[in-house]
């Protein structure tokens, strides 16, 4: 069945908001850093990822419902008018000691960024070849995205040592610890890179669970290009996120903590289908 005309125009309207979006937006970063003092820096910092991430997810008519934000640990956005709003709170990126959280989530579209950006205070861990990428790797190595090379031990073992750096002061990081993108709602093994950092420094774990309904927005076997396309076409793309209650770390295994992760991770990810199909 042929696209319809406004299905077929949505892709280069949307990367056209998508490039003017990313460079005004990280103009007026640049502007308030500058105003800010060095301790405002990073609170600065994330309020506009957050900023950024929510808007994106309104300019790829991303309909996010979460759970999970009710939690004791979670914030309250300011700027988004309280807890009682819609998408109107945040996950701190760290614990009440100081010490950065884990976030560790299942994988399924490059979608899944701007899901990250707009709901948790974190920096992410992306594959190297992002860095080098027009606008996207411009955005992502300005925000301190840790970029791994999947094939590469020595790169592993790098970017361990840099989300433990990230950690002791305070950061938050959030893996995709498949590894790449899958479809469907099982979830696949974990690699052990984000629980031996979380471990070495005893970090707290939040799982994270996610779901797209409508489209198969899965990003599989396609390019980058083909699979922003497809989904750039779509008018709406319902998701759901369930955040789970953080793990701890001090003391215990890194298997261990892993299987426990990847078991509350699954239990999420059937939350949000769940969510997805009582909301219609």
């Amino acid at each position: 069945m042929a696209s319809a005309p406004l299905d077929v125009l949505r892709f280069p309207l949307r990367t056209a908001g998508f490039v003017g979006l990313t460079f005004g937006m990280y103009g007026l970063l640049e502007v308030d850093t500058a105003l800010s003092s060095a301790a405002d820096r990073e609170v600065v910092l994330h309020t506009w990822m957050r900023r950024y991430g929510r808007a994106l997810l309104k300019l790829y008519g991303l309909d996010a419902r979460v759970g999970g934000l009710d939690n004791a640990w979670a914030a309250p956005d300011p700027g988004a008018g309280g807890h009682d709003r819609p998408g109107a709170s945040y996950c701190p990126g760290r614990d009440a000691s100081g010490i950065g959280r884990v976030f560790v989530m299942n994988h399924r579209s490059a979608l899944d960024i701007m899901v990250t950006l707009a709901f948790f205070e974190a920096t992410v861990v992306s594959r190297s070849d992002l860095a080098g990428w027009p606008v996207i790797g411009m955005a992502a190595r300005r925000v301190g995205t840790l970029f791994v090379d999947r094939s590469s031990k020595r790169s592993g073992s790098a970017v361990v040592h840099a989300m433990c750096t990230a950690l002791k002061r305070g950061r938050g990081v959030m893996v995709y610890p498949e590894g790449t993108t899958f479809s469907g709602d099982e979830v696949r093994p974990f690699r052990a890179g984000a629980f031996t950092a979380a471990c070495r420094v005893g970090a707290e774990i939040v799982p994270v669970g996610l779901a797209y309904g409508g489209a198969d927005s899965s990003y599989a076997d396609e390019s980058f290009a083909a699979h922003m396309a497809r989904v750039s076409r779509a008018r709406r793309i319902p998701v759901a996120l369930e955040v789970g209650a953080p793990i701890a770390t001090a003391g215990r295994d890194v298997d261990a903590i892993r299987d426990q992760s990847h078991h509350a991770v699954q239990a999420l990810v059937r939350r949000a289908r769940a969510r997805l199909v009582s909301d219609g």
